[in-house]
């Protein structure tokens, strides 16, 4: 089976200089953003989502003069941060950062929800995407995939897996793993990456597949093992950890991060929220920051973005349909 994955558009240009009339203003007459704005993260902290969401955060912070405040609200596989967003004020002054999961995948998964991706959102731009990492605490007697998979296949149903809850991006990068090698493990949700990740490096768990940032600093610590990267190749921020592909002939299963705001937010605001994150994106020293995670800037359009969201959502009706993960 072919995996889901996020076809990144190359990084728009910025234009420096917007002309006066495109500028958005609140009702007072003051330009936008006139007051703090917040991004809603829907995991909690420590996350892959929250780590990009407060790194952009500081660059627009700067950029605009105002404080940019991740609100973390974790829980029902993002589907809560996702209504929050969803049913907030369309004035600007709140943002979501979704994970490719919570947008694509969550319609499908679950039967009732409260806020509809299609009609509740709209997309600003994607910020970033990744590979996730097979990762096990250092106690487990698999040093190789190949190593995970028979000791999978050896002991049917004790082999245990977190993520940062039903339906998400690391659930289904694990599922993917599993539906591909053939195995079976249980699934142990939690409320976001940062949870499951504190309990793999307790031992709790026998293994986890998060997004790079998530997990980078515990593999380099030495405090976890990472037995593949899900991206088709290796890469250069762990060049020693092979790609899951090497085991399993062209899997890869990659994450992303994006803006998106509540339907009727002013057309002008939506525009000047991703021209000014693409100028961030540009910036060396946070080019440099995603880069050391793990992490690829994207920075396309919203019609870019939008349309993408589409692609993705069609390839994980398939997967999760083929994997019975629906819930009631």
């Amino acid at each position: 089976m072919r995996s889901a994955r996020w076809l990144a558009v190359p990084a728009v240009m910025w234009i420096a200089f917007a002309p006066l009339a495109l500028i958005p203003s609140t009702g007072s007459g003051q330009a936008y953003p006139a007051k703090p704005v917040r991004i809603v993260v829907p995991f909690a902290p420590g996350g892959a989502t929250d780590i990009v969401t407060r790194l952009l955060g500081q660059k627009l912070t700067v950029a605009w003069g105002q404080q940019v405040i991740a609100d973390n609200r974790a829980g029902a596989s993002g589907n809560i941060g996702a209504e929050v967003a969803a049913k907030a004020p369309p004035d600007g002054y709140t943002l979501f950062m979704t994970s490719g999961s919570v947008i694509a995948a969550n319609v499908h998964m679950f039967r009732k929800l409260n806020w509809n991706p299609d009609k509740d959102l709209v997309a600003i731009t994607n910020v970033a995407s990744g590979p996730q990492i097979i990762a096990t605490h250092p106690s487990v007697p698999a040093r190789t995939v190949k190593e995970l998979i028979a000791l999978a296949k050896a002991k049917p149903g004790e082999i245990t897996f977190g993520s940062a809850g039903i339906g998400t991006q690391t659930h289904l990068a694990a599922e993917n793993f599993l539906f591909t090698a053939g195995i079976n493990a249980t699934h142990i949700p939690y409320k976001g990456e940062g949870p499951a990740m504190l309990d793999l490096v307790s031992g709790q768990i026998v293994f986890v597949t998060p997004n790079l940032p998530a997990a980078i600093g515990y593999v380099q610590q030495g405090r976890l093992r990472a037995l593949g990267v899900t991206s088709r190749k290796r890469v250069p921020q762990l060049k020693d950890v092979p790609a899951v592909a090497e085991t399993l002939p062209g899997f890869e299963n990659l994450g992303w991060f994006g803006l998106m705001a509540p339907a009727g937010t002013p057309a002008a605001v939506i525009d000047k929220v991703y021209r000014d994150t693409v100028a961030a994106l540009a910036a060396d020293d946070l080019r440099k920051r995603f880069d050391d995670l793990g992490m690829a800037p994207v920075g396309n359009a919203p019609a870019d973005f939008a349309k993408a969201i589409r692609v993705e959502s069609a390839l994980w009706a398939k997967v999760i349909r083929a994997r019975k993960l629906e819930v009631n």
